[in-house]
């Protein structure tokens, strides 16, 4: 029997125009209404957020900081200081549902100031500690999981490699996500095709991807 989950990976205001001086993704906050109508898809509905500390050491002090290298075990890169703990970045989107109450699970990561994991699914760079999101879908039978969220070529790129990794089908939700720069999101759609992803044009499309 199929079970489906939908995955929101870190539909904050944070990575959207709300916030330009954060981590502004073109079009992010234009996603909701595909998360939701994916999610009535779904038996589970699972999320994630960045969820930064303010003294986060892969924090750009200027905008010429911004991608340099940073060393550290689960640091690579700096980038501008967004999410962060109780903050508007942080919170979630206007129309999703209550973070807590709302979700089957909720993936809080980055919380410590020396990890900045991009994936949902794991809290270090080399996939080897579990955020616990796996382990719940797999104890709920879950066989597919459709994926939407921000951006489409970090977040939710390396969220839908860790999910393929762990077995899952994987359906890409292409209305339902956005991503930064052209040759990032080309290169990250290459990735998740190599490693089994599927992708539907929106909501309405996935059926068609699904067993029968």
């Amino acid at each position: 029997m199929t079970c489906i989950a939908a995955f929101d990976v870190d539909a904050q205001k944070t990575f959207t125009p709300l916030c330009p001086n954060e981590l502004p993704v073109p079009e992010g906050d234009q996603i909701v209404d595909e998360l939701n109508a994916q999610a009535e898809l779904a038996a589970f509905r699972v999320g994630s957020r960045d969820a930064h500390p303010s003294n986060a050491k892969w924090i750009a002090d200027t905008p010429e900081d911004v991608f340099s290298k940073v060393e550290g075990e689960n640091v690579d890169i700096k980038w501008p200081r967004h999410a962060e703990l109780g903050t508007f970045g942080f919170e979630l989107l206007d129309g999703l549902p209550h973070p807590v109450t709302g979700y089957d699970f909720m993936v809080n990561k980055g919380l410590d100031p020396d990890c900045h994991p991009y994936g949902a699914c794991y809290h270090d760079l080399g996939d080897t500690v579990t955020t616990g999101v796996i382990e719940f879908l797999e104890s709920k039978g879950v066989t597919v999981v459709i994926v939407g969220g921000l951006a489409f070529d970090y977040c939710v790129a390396k969220t839908v490699l860790q999910l393929r990794g762990a077995g899952f089908q994987v359906i890409v939700n292409l209305a339902a996500v956005r991503g930064i720069a052209e040759d990032s999101i080309e290169q990250a759609m290459t990735d998740m095709k190599q490693a089994g992803a599927e992708f539907a044009n929106n909501a309405d499309d996935v059926e068609r991807l699904l067993p029968r």
